[in-house]
């Protein structure tokens, strides 16, 4: 590739990418204030009572499994897809993409079946000092948000098909749904069937966000046929690699169930305090690193494909500096304004001025993480490009085991707080591994692909 050419290139794809994070920034704004809007209505009708601490412990089995498996998924068949469809066409990723289907829908209604059947050996993990009304309304809670496992995994999927086609806006915007419902809904039938309008409402918003995003793949071409088309030297390599980031996940999936398990043990309202602090943090993420991260997928993996390693090289450099600089931003508006920003979006009805205070320090500690976090997806999505899930594994396990420390010392010296405090602490260590093997997995020059495993 001569040195005409290589900046051409890489010009070209950081604009793809500011165009598809731009998309994806606007769309997300808009589902996370409808969310906000969301966290609103729903803290002055329930506050932070037991019964709605037993739907945060129920609503976090099914975030994670639709994490561990269609994430996981969608992150290994991303790349290959990517290539088969520029070297052998599009009938030939169809295939791929049939087979990836079947056995992300088998996935999820197997895992979904046996979470039911074993939920009451686990929960009581969970809400290790729930007592025992509170944590039988949260397993019979988690029952009823089961179909939602399966709807969002599926639409998950088709999200990031539609990412790999350029579409970026309207699939990220399909989520706004279901706080959509919960907003028109919960406070019309909050009296009459309590707690459980949220869990009705939350699957009637995956259905329809599911035959939305459908309804979109079909019109971009892919055909939503799940079936089994063979083993080839594709499906070994995804098969290879989601095994590995599964383990990952499982491993990223420990974590939370440590932060929330250990957030249980404080006093009542801790999980709760946790929980509306993480709603904000997690705007910003969603906006900034699931931007980015999402933007930059088909746009690596293609860079890949070709080997243009002046250009993935490039646009390292350029996007982990850019998206570190805008999340510090952020991350110092939530940090300054933590208190008024609780305040003013959740203090009224039964969320008074001492719930206010326990999560707007929570919040303080949670947003240093936002910088090291969106810096540190630019890394992990050309790692999984590169086909080297076996290295976030890794650093998985390394933080993992840093948070479950961390959580120990902390929480005794600040409360939930430090729980918060020890999630931000651990981000750091995970940028610095993964910048790390980036530019050690990198090609130098060397048109040949070393250190590539499939």
């Amino acid at each position: 590739m001569s040195s005409t050419v290589a900046p051409i290139m890489t010009t070209g794809v950081n604009r793809r990418i500011l165009s598809a994070v731009s998309a994806v920034t606007a769309a997300a704004l808009v589902v996370k204030i409808a969310a906000m809007a969301k966290e609103f209505t729903v803290a002055g009708i329930f506050g932070r009572s037991d019964a709605l601490e037993a739907f945060f412990a129920a609503a976090l089995i099914p975030g994670l499994l639709v994490n561990l498996i269609s994430e996981s998924m969608n992150q290994a068949l991303v790349p290959t897809l990517v290539r088969l469809r520029g070297c052998e066409g599009r009938d030939r990723a169809q295939r791929l993409l049939s087979s990836s289907m079947l056995c992300n829908c088998l996935l999820l209604l197997t895992t979904s079946v046996v979470m039911a059947i074993s939920a009451k050996l686990f929960f009581p993990l969970i809400g290790s000092h729930f007592p025992a009304p509170k944590l039988n309304l949260a397993v019979h809670l988690f029952y009823g948000l089961l179909p939602v496992v399966v709807l969002t995994g599926i639409a998950s999927n088709f999200t990031a098909v539609l990412n790999t086609e350029g579409r970026f806006a309207l699939p990220a915007l399909a989520p706004i749904v279901t706080p959509l419902a919960i907003i028109a809904i919960v406070p019309l039938f909050a009296i009459r069937l309590g707690i459980w309008v949220m869990v009705w409402t939350s699957v009637a918003g995956a259905i329809i966000h599911t035959v939305w995003v459908g309804g979109m793949m079909g019109a971009s071409g892919y055909r939503i046929m799940p079936r089994w088309c063979g083993i080839d030297e594709s499906t070994r390599v995804v098969a290879r690699q989601y095994g590995t980031l599964i383990v990952s996940g499982l491993v990223a999936s420990g974590g939370l169930l440590v932060d929330q398990s250990m957030a249980a043990m404080l006093p009542a309202g801790s999980v709760s305090a946790l929980v509306y602090a993480g709603r904000f943090v997690s705007v910003a993420l969603a906006l900034l690193g699931g931007a980015v991260s999402s933007a930059a997928a088909p746009l690596f993996s293609e860079m890949v494909a070709r080997k243009d390693w002046n250009g993935c090289d490039r646009c390292l450099r350029n996007w982990a500096w850019t998206s570190a600089a805008a999340a510090t931003l952020v991350a110092a508006g939530l940090i300054f304004g933590a208190h008024l920003l609780v305040r003013v979006t959740f203090q009224h009805g039964v969320f008074g001025p001492q719930d206010s205070s326990a999560v707007s320090a929570v919040l303080v500690m949670y947003a240093l993480q936002i910088p090291f976090f969106v810096c540190s997806r630019v890394f992990y999505r050309f790692l999984l490009a590169m086909r080297r899930a076996d290295l976030v594994l890794y650093c998985g396990l390394l933080n993992l085991a840093l948070d479950v420390v961390l959580n120990v010392v902390l929480m005794r010296w600040l409360g939930v707080a430090g729980i918060a405090l020890a999630t931000s602490l651990w981000t750091v260590s995970t940028l610095i591994v993964l910048c790390y093997w980036s530019w050690r997995v990198l090609p130098k020059g060397d048109p040949a692909l070393p250190n590539l495993r499939g």
